[in-house]
């Protein structure tokens, strides 16, 4: 919603500064100029970007309208499910968490949290960094640069598209100017015509320019900006689950671990302390 504002502003305002000044808006849409800069902007994303780049940047620039990838609620179901298996591991031992990481789909313990459940990218990457502990395949200190790693490759696969909309962004002026040069060398062949013809295809070749620097620093740019922050959102997520499992695995109590995993999220999202403490405790009171 906040996104839709913003276009409105930015399509607003300019439109207004226009006619205000007597431009006509029929003045501005030439099919010529829109379908150079569209062909290659896309055709330069599609040589830059393998289709699964592709497929992220639309699908991406699609999820940012819906605001933030987590709510607050969001991250209040993640504490309490690590929460809930770190004391069953406690209680247990760490085998009685097999039937939770190894399954993780059918997990019924899992299946109480639909936000948490139904991530499979965070259920996946949480599961993976139990699996070696609970079968012993690793010691607990050597876990971390385990999950680093994971963390490292889901971070560089979110950069890559709003880095390759950035890139386009970049080079849309140049794609303006390009539209406009062909304007002008459509020009020059009626330049013996009527003043006010040379005059009406002098104004369309610059109206390629125009849309050029508009894409760039009016929707493009600021739509990969936008994408990042929603990508911190996510490995926002992914960083809290790393935290509480390194943290658990480390011998430290489930009530400590979850907050650890706590204090890496941002702020507006971040319950307090005491806040936590009282949702936790009641939770172990109800079992």
């Amino acid at each position: 919603m906040v996104i839709v504002i913003g276009l409105i502003v930015i399509f607003g305002g300019s439109i207004y500064g226009f006619t205000h000044g007597g431009g006509k808006l029929g003045s501005l849409l030439h099919v010529g100029e829109v379908a150079t800069i569209a062909g290659m902007a896309v055709g330069s994303m599609i040589i830059m970007s393998p289709a699964k780049v592709l497929k992220q940047i639309f699908q991406m620039s699609l999820a940012i309208f819906k605001g933030a990838p987590f709510k607050k609620s969001d991250f209040e179901d993640l504490l309490k499910v690590m929460y809930e298996l770190f004391v069953l591991g406690r209680r247990n031992g760490m085998i009685a968490l097999e039937e939770h990481v190894m399954s993780p789909g059918a997990s019924s313990l899992f299946k109480k949290y639909p936000s948490f459940h139904n991530n499979h990218e965070a259920l996946e990457f949480f599961c993976d960094g139990l699996r070696p502990i609970v079968d012993g395949r690793i010691k607990p200190d050597q876990l971390e640069p385990l999950m680093d790693k994971s963390l490292a490759s889901v971070e560089h696969e979110k950069h890559t598209p709003p880095m390759v909309l950035s890139k386009v962004a970049d080079a849309l002026p140049g794609f303006g100017i390009v539209a406009a040069v062909l304007g002008i060398v459509i020009t020059m062949g009626a330049i013996s015509g009527d003043v006010s013809t040379v005059g009406e295809k002098i104004g369309a070749a610059l109206t390629g320019t125009l849309m050029g620097v508009f894409l760039c620093y009016g929707i493009v740019g600021p739509i990969a900006t936008n994408i990042e922050f929603y990508n911190h959102g996510t490995l926002t997520y992914l960083n809290c689950i790393k935290a509480a499992v390194v943290a658990f695995a480390n011998g430290l109590p489930p009530l400590v671990a979850v907050e650890v995993g706590r204090r890496v999220l941002d702020e507006d999202m971040r319950p307090t302390a005491s806040e936590l403490e009282t949702t936790l405790k009641t939770m172990g009171s109800q079992k």
